[in-house]
Order: C-alpha cells, then sequence, then structure tokens
C-alpha cells in the first residue's frame, strides 16, 4: 500500500507521530497480548461525526470488512506486506473534534513508516481532511438541501483504501442487490484477504491485487461469482500489477477522461467507473447516474413522479456542483435512517 496521490490527509489533521512507535504498556480491549499496539490523536476538520462517516463507508449491517459496533470503527489493512489492524473512536465532547487511532500488529511491524502510511489511509478514507464548509454554505441556500444536511451535519465523503477496492466492489454490486454484493464480498474477503492474528472481533483483510491476479475464476465463481464477474475480477488484479490499471495516472485525469479510461477495462461499464471515480478517488462532483438505488432515492427527495434517467440526474444535481457527490452520500444515510438501521 502506497500514499494516495493529491491526498488530504495531513490538511487540517494534527500530527502527531511517535518517533518510534512500539507496544502499549497494555494492549487495548479486544486485542491479544501478542499483539503490539500505538495510538495516535486525529484532528479532523469539523464538524465530524465518526458513526455517520462510518455508515456511509459500509453501507450495510452484514458489511464485515468495515465494522462499526456503535463506538468503534474498525478495519484489516495490508500496508507494506504487513497485516495491521485500525480502530477508531470518537472521543466524547470535545471541540473541535478529536479521533483515537489505534493501529496494532504483531511485535516488529509497526515500523514509523507503516504507522504513518495506515494513518494515511484512515485519514483519506474517513475524509477528515476534507473542508466541507463551501458544501455547507451551498446546502443552507437550497430549499431541498438545507434540512437533509442539517440532519446528517458531520459526515464526511468516505472512500475506499484503493481504486481496486473500489472497482471489486463495484463489479459484486453489478445487478444485484447491496446486500447480496456485500455478502460476496465477504466471502472474497474470507476467502483471499489475510486474517489478523490476536484480534476481537475477528478482522481479514480486503484482498489485495496480487491474490486475485492468481484466482482461478472457477474458485471464484464457487463464491457466488458469474464467470464474466470472476473473469473480470482476475483481469483487474492482473492490470493492477502489470501498471496497465494505475491509481495515480487516472487521479491526475478530469472525470470524463478517467471514467473513459475505466471504461475502456473489459467488465466495467459507466456505472462502476463512476462509482469507483466517487468511492475510490474521491471526486465529489460524481452522483452515480445509472445506480438505481441513487435514482430512486432521487426520485423520492425531490417528490419526482418516476425515477429520472441518466441525463434528468445530472440535469437535476448540476446546481449542486460540485459536491453531487455528498449529495448521493446523504441520500445513502437518509435510505439507512428509514430503514432504521442507522439510529438516531
Amino acid at each position: 500500500m502506497t500514499p494516495r496521490p493529491g491526498s488530504l490527509a495531513r490538511e487540517g489533521c494534527e500530527y502527531s507521530l511517535p518517533a518510534s512507535p512500539g507496544p502499549l504498556s497494555s494492549p487495548p480491549d479486544g486485542h491479544d497480548e501478542r499483539q503490539a499496539a500505538v495510538s495516535i490523536e486525529l484532528h479532523p476538520l469539523g464538524p465530524f461525526r465518526l458513526d455517520l462517516t462510518a455508515w456511509a463507508l459500509r453501507r450495510r449491517a452484514r458489511n464485515r470488512i468495515d465494522i462499526w459496533d456503535g463506538d468503534t470503527y474498525r478495519r484489516a489493512l495490508v500496508v507494506d506486506g504487513q497485516p495491521l489492524a485500525v480502530e477508531v473512536t470518537q472521543v466524547p465532547r470535545r471541540r473541535p473534534s478529536t479521533l483515537t487511532l489505534t493501529i496494532s500488529g504483531l511485535p516488529g511491524t509497526l515500523s514509523e513508516n507503516r504507522v504513518a502510511l495506515a494513518r494515511q489511509v484512515v485519514e483519506t478514507g474517513l475524509g477528515l481532511g476534507v473542508d466541507l464548509r463551501p458544501f455547507y454554505r451551498l446546502a443552507r441556500r437550497d430549499p431541498h438541501l438545507a434540512g437533509l444536511v442539517t440532519r446528517f451535519r458531520g459526515l464526511k465523503p468516505p472512500r475506499f483504501p484503493s481504486l481496486f477496492e473500489a472497482l471489486v466492489n463495484a463489479v459484486a454490486c453489478q445487478q444485484l442487490s447491496l446486500e447480496v454484493g456485500i455478502t460476496l464480498l465477504n466471502r472474497l474477503t474470507d476467502a483471499h484477504g489475510i486474517a489478523i492474528a490476536g484480534v476481537r472481533p475477528p478482522l481479514a483483510a480486503f484482498p489485495e491485487p496480487a491474490a486475485l491476479a492468481v484466482a482461478s475464476p472457477a474458485d471464484l465463481r464457487q463464491l457466488g461469482f458469474s464467470n464474466r464477474k470472476a473473469e473480470t475480477l482476475v483481469r483487474l488484479a492482473v492490470a493492477v500489477l502489470d501498471g496497465s490499471l494505475d491509481e495515480v495516472d487516472l487521479s491526475s485525469l478530469p472525470r470524463a477522461e478517467a471514467s473513459a479510461a475505466l471504461q475502456s477495462l473489459t467488465g466495467i461499464g459507466r456505472w462502476s467507473a463512476e462509482y469507483a471515480l466517487l468511492r475510490g478517488l474521491g471526486r465529489l462532483e460524481v452522483y452515480p447516474g445509472d445506480d438505481v438505488g441513487a435514482r430512486n432515492k432521487l426520485r423520492g427527495f425531490l417528490g419526482l413522479s418516476e425515477p429520472p434517467d441518466y441525463a434528468t440526474v445530472n440535469q437535476l444535481t448540476a446546481p449542486w456542483a460540485p459536491f453531487q457527490g455528498m449529495v448521493y452520500f446523504h441520500l445513502l444515510l437518509q435510505g439507512l435512517a428509514d430503514r432504521g438501521t442507522l439510529a438516531p
């Protein structure tokens, strides 16, 4: 895992990395005595709510990759070849918002470089450095957005740790319900991810490209993927390894060019490309117009008589530029709240 291009990780986040991180005198709850751990204080650009951001990332309670238990966000990462567990909690009643990040792994694995990389992934994945003040100003002036944004104030735009993971998520969910797609992703991680030893609850890191590049499509079909999707996952992994799918290069392209480049990959259509742009590269100007659920949410939100088509979605969301993706995340949370998944 390498730092993301153009990362916002250092913007608005206070750094206090120990000179030589090592084991805590006593492991935090949920960690085995064999684990070493280091804790770091993070100060995101406010307002920030960890619970809302974690739910926008995990989407469904059955997600076993991104875990939220009501207090703590947990995830496994592979950093510089080593599996690490990360935990994030929000310190209550602190202004500005304060988070505690705990990074743990086997003794000897918590080098300063690995800790810094893991921290950067967490900060970027939780949107800690994203300045949403322009979005809040826009929302206050918009009669549609004002109430929605106030209801979920503190939500930051989440991102997957890599463009590869975003694309695999998109492929898993193509033409399937989100519930089924996340079940497939759980199975894929159980079968091809790296388990973290000595942590409770059990954690496994999302599969690395190297693991899926050598996977057999037949094995992936056994997990529930169609033959086409299984072949697409292997091709994506190979493309990352051989450099033909380069996150740094795609990050520098305008939206239309980046979308076209992604759609040139076999098995990646417009919806998958836009999903990856938003959730993998943090392109907040993207509202995935081919997403059936997102179209239905927009229909209900705006009181439309029928779901809008792709062109109409772009037209309706244009006044919210360049934050169409933030509206997408807010409507996702509204849907979770309506389902009773998201606590008041």
